[in-house]
């Protein structure tokens, strides 16, 4: 092991892991009260509202020529995603949703090649395959008797997988000289606006009183919004500034099976299909970024 791997390092995996995993079984139980669009827009709100003073203390190493890369990262990186993942899964299980997730590697290479004429290494194109059949694995033979739905809600995760690979290539290759918590403040702050505005265009007030279970998903959706983005990301990037990207990418093969560990405790069938395809999906990631 490196040395400056030290056991706190590996503390904040496993905690990164917990909480990163916990993101679906937390939009799941923030869809019982509020209705998918209601959840995307709250936690964007919230997520923002965490990330001002962050933004105002760091206000002076912004560089607003950079902006349109900046506004990227906020539709791809948070904006978007976050209603993809809450309406996919008004019909999926959460424990499919994290599964599928797990593809944003994958499609962080591919981009960076096509689109950013990084350097292809033939011997990574097994493992995009591999995890391409295991994610086409868990959505064509999940549920043969509603087909069409599950693939086209498992298709919307897919596309925010895609969505994040864009995000995380122009940080990469547009903005790799700020500091990553810069770049995350920055694009909250640009998406709060349109998600406060949005979010006070809906009934959320009326469900959070009125529903049974109102108060229980707002609950949720909160610390959707303040542990599973905002301190996650802090946390995240502290590790990756003690140790480094490589190690810190690998919190993305527990994630899937703390979502899988969540979906089970929550009454959600698991299957053959499941271990599969996970399987095949995070060695398929372990492949292409092996040396």
């Amino acid at each position: 092991m490196d040395e400056t791997i030290s056991w706190k390092s590996w503390f904040i995996i496993i905690l990164l892991s917990i909480i990163w995993g916990s993101s679906f079984i937390l939009i799941k139980k923030s869809l019982v009260a509020y209705s998918d669009v209601e959840v995307g827009a709250l936690r964007l709100t919230i997520s923002s509202l965490a990330f001002i003073p962050i933004f105002l203390y760091l206000a002076k190493e912004y560089d607003w020529k950079k902006i349109p890369y900046f506004i990227l990262v906020a539709i791809c990186g948070s904006g978007v995603p976050s209603f993809l993942y809450a309406i996919a899964q008004t019909r999926i299980d959460s424990s499919v949703a994290g599964v599928l997730n797990s593809l944003t590697p994958i499609f962080a290479l591919i981009l960076s090649v096509v689109v950013f004429k990084d350097v292809f290494k033939w011997k990574q194109l097994g493992g995009i395959l591999l995890g391409f059949a295991g994610a086409s694995v868990l959505v064509l033979l999940r549920n043969t008797e509603h087909l069409t739905t599950d693939l086209n809600y498992s298709l919307l995760i897919v596309l925010a997988t895609v969505l994040y690979g864009i995000s995380v290539n122009v940080v990469n290759y547009k903005l790799d000289e700020y500091r990553p918590l810069l770049i995350s403040s920055f694009s909250f702050v640009i998406i709060a606006p349109f998600a406060f505005i949005y979010l006070f265009s809906t009934d959320f007030i009326t469900h959070t009183i009125e529903h049974p279970y109102g108060w229980n998903s707002l609950l949720a959706v909160t610390g959707l919004s303040l542990l599973s983005t905002f301190f996650a990301t802090i946390l995240f990037y502290r590790l990756v500034k003690n140790t480094n990207a490589v190690f810190g990418s690998s919190v993305a093969f527990f994630i899937p099976l703390v979502a899988l560990g969540w979906g089970f405790a929550d009454g959600e069938s698991l299957g053959i299909w499941h271990v599969a395809s996970l399987l095949m999906i995070l060695l398929g990631v372990y492949w292409i970024k092996k040396k």
